[in-house]
């Protein structure tokens, strides 16, 4: 049985891990980009902003590169306290012009110390370490070191020691870690090992790991993460993510069909 459901899996990630899926994903915004850091900035912002329909997170990612005059990068190195005006209408559901602005502010004195946001990752994870908990763990401590981080902020950045699934920033640590020759993911950093991410586990994941028997535990938290990819990593023990691009797309066509 689980031999059936490995091989139709793997046809399904054929199938949907293709350069055709980027158009209609937020992973679109990023790969605007070649230059690494701005690939990282786009990347991480717009997964922070991947809530709700994909159609409207692209939007307002676009909306954020246009204020960065289309150069991130730089405009993150350089531009000046009154640039940050442009953010004071930015909206994205409950991500405010204050989220905005505490963003800018981290991501200018981070660039203007380090060369990648790697290693704001990278510098947490233990030698050999299974997978990447501690990584986002000291992430999340990080990103808020800044004196006055805003509390309200915080929800847009998870850390396990919430529980949370941290769907989003796995998803972005995905697009930064995974490599093959689809070239959907970047496959940019090397300080992390494909076989250490762990499954973005969202709704659509979480209803077809559940319906195919991949997923048993009753709440969806940090440990359904745990459980669900220790179930794909006997099928993949070196890229047990790229199952995500199965489930993920057989939830989303489950959903179309329903609708």
């Amino acid at each position: 049985m689980e031999k059936d459901l490995k091989a139709y899996l793997d046809q399904c990630v054929e199938a949907y891990n293709q350069p055709s899926f980027i158009e209609n994903d937020p992973i679109s915004i990023p790969h605007r980009f070649t230059k690494l850091q701005d690939i990282e900035i786009t990347g991480f912002w717009t997964a922070m902003l991947s809530w709700g329909q994909r159609k409207t997170i692209i939007q307002s990612a676009g909306a954020l590169v246009e204020r960065m005059d289309g150069a991130p990068h730089d405009f993150i190195l350089h531009h000046e306290e009154r640039d940050r005006a442009r953010f004071e209408s930015f909206y994205h559901r409950t991500f405010q012009p204050l989220d905005a602005l505490y963003f800018l502010e981290f991501f200018q004195q981070y660039y203007r110390n380090h060369e990648s946001l790697e290693s704001a990752f990278t510098r947490f994870l233990p030698e050999g370490a299974s997978n990447t908990e501690a990584a986002l763990r000291g992430f999340h401590e990080l990103f808020f070191s800044l004196p006055g981080a805003p509390a309200r902020t915080q929800k847009h950045i998870a850390t396990p020691a919430r529980k949370s699934t941290c769907k989003r920033l796995n998803m972005f640590l995905r697009w930064m870690v995974r490599r093959d020759d689809r070239n959907v993911d970047f496959g940019l950093w090397k300080g992390i090992h494909p076989r250490q991410l762990l499954v973005p586990l969202d709704v659509h994941v979480d209803r077809v790991a559940r319906k195919t028997g991949l997923l048993h535990r009753k709440q969806t938290d940090w440990q359904a993460v745990l459980e669900l990819t220790e179930a794909l990593r006997r099928f993949d023990p070196e890229d047990p993510v790229k199952y995500d691009y199965a489930l993920f797309g057989l939830g989303v066509l489950e959903m179309k069909k329903d609708g």
